[in-house]
């Protein structure tokens, strides 16, 4: 590497350091410390330029599937600064990292120092061996533990943690995990809640873990024993391309009344409810996987119709009610300022999956969006969890995610 590229680098981390503390991610001279020092550029494939390694919102993938999907990446800097920081790191203490990629593993070695101890664990050797040479290349080989194995089942012969931070999307929470936690520890963990993924930092309960902070990310999902397989249910638009409805949980047994629906005629339901251009609605995505029961992403071939006609206008999530099925939509509003939320549906059942989405909009309007931020529990298997009005209910296989809206509640038909 030329003094010019090694030059380049340090300017571009440094800015990269300085748009985090602006924006917020960054808020602990530690974690800054160890931005302005790991090198990035040096963990990501060749041929990465040092514009996109530095991108603060860029993801860079390390490694495909055979059908070219990302399973392997190094995640964007924003995340990884704020759930280093959600995990209330310090000097000395002793990480686990779920999910294996050097550049992360780096960082937290940099915050706990010298006197800590970084183990890093993923069950693709591919990427326990690459994270090990960019390690030792970079002068972190004598910091970091990289360890191969399924993290579903823990680290047994590394004892226990003050932190565990998984950077792989986790459909659940292991009982290894919280087993090798310091009672006072922290786990992050992008927790897939019914197809929403929050970076949620837990602490122990008694006997279940409460969150203190969540994050609005996406990962790539977890493999091995602790995955977690979607339903997928492909829509053909009679023109060689298809609609896709992805079922987390929920999905209905009898997927074949939306055989055809794409020639109906599409049907469109307002909900009145309107925001400005530029402010954030993640959480109404969440409100949707909480209490709107058919609830499922969804993905549009390049060449259907919805994609060529309503470019810029429409959202991946989407509703099944019998032969129906709606998508969030949006049209202008706020004199050009802004757009109406509403749902666009086709089916015989179009009418009632609109009117379903368009309700939990409303509903969300009134009594979650102006409210504090929703809190979130897990209560393992064997605990009794307790629900307060506006409680959500999400059933997991070690247990269960509750997710609470302190401003309202649910309405009684969609209550869990």
């Amino acid at each position: 590497m030329t003094n010019a590229t090694t030059d380049r680098a340090g300017e571009l981390r440094a800015q990269l350091a300085d748009e985090l503390i602006a924006n917020g991610h960054i808020t602990m001279s530690a974690v800054e410390a160890a931005f302005r020092t790991v090198p990035r550029h040096e963990f990501v494939p060749a041929g990465t330029s040092l514009e996109e390694a530095y991108n603060a919102a860029v993801a860079v993938v390390t490694k495909r599937d055979e059908h070219g999907v990302a399973i392997s990446s190094i995640s964007a800097p924003f995340i990884q600064a704020r759930m280093i920081e959600q995990a209330q790191l310090a000097s000395g203490m002793c990480v686990l990292e779920i999910g294996s990629g050097g550049y992360n593993a780096a960082l937290l070695a940099e915050v706990v120092g010298p006197q800590g101890r970084v183990a890093s664990m993923d069950i693709d050797p591919e990427v326990t061996e690459r994270a090990s040479t960019r390690l030792e290349a970079t002068g972190y080989g004598g910091r970091v533990t990289v360890v191969l194995a399924d993290a579903e089942h823990g680290a047994p012969n590394y004892g226990i943690f003050d932190a565990v931070i998984v950077t792989v999307g986790a459909w659940d929470i292991s009982p290894t995990w919280t087993e090798q936690l310091a009672g006072d520890g922290r786990l992050v963990v992008p927790l897939r809640m019914n197809g929403i993924t929050r970076s949620i930092a837990f602490r122990r309960a008694n006997d279940h873990l409460v969150s203190t902070s969540a994050e609005v990310c996406g990962f790539v999902p977890m493999q091995g024993d602790g995955e977690h397989a979607e339903r997928v249910f492909h829509l053909p638009d009679g023109h060689g391309h298809s609609l896709h409805l992805r079922f987390d949980s929920g999905a209905p047994e009898n997927c074949s009344l939306l055989d055809g629906i794409l020639a109906t005629e599409r049907r469109e339901v307002w909900s009145g409810v309107t925001i400005k251009h530029g402010v954030s609605f993640a959480d109404l995505h969440l409100w949707f996987a909480c209490f709107l029961p058919g609830f499922c992403k969804m993905a549009a071939d390049e060449g259907t119709e919805l994609a060529q006609a309503e470019r810029g206008s429409w959202f991946p999530f989407a509703v099944v009610r019998g032969g129906g099925f709606a998508y969030l939509a949006v049209r202008q509003a706020l004199g050009g300022a802004g757009v109406e939320f509403g749902a666009r549906a086709y089916g015989p059942h179009s009418e009632q999956a609109a009117t379903a989405m368009v309700e939990q909009i409303q509903a969300w309007d009134r009594q979650a969006r102006s409210g504090p931020e929703p809190t979130f529990a897990f209560w393992p298997r064997g605990s009794r969890a307790e629900l307060a009005e506006g409680t959500a209910v999400l059933e997991k296989t070690y247990g269960r995610v509750t997710i609470s809206w302190p401003a309202g509640r649910a309405t009684p038909e969609h209550h869990p």
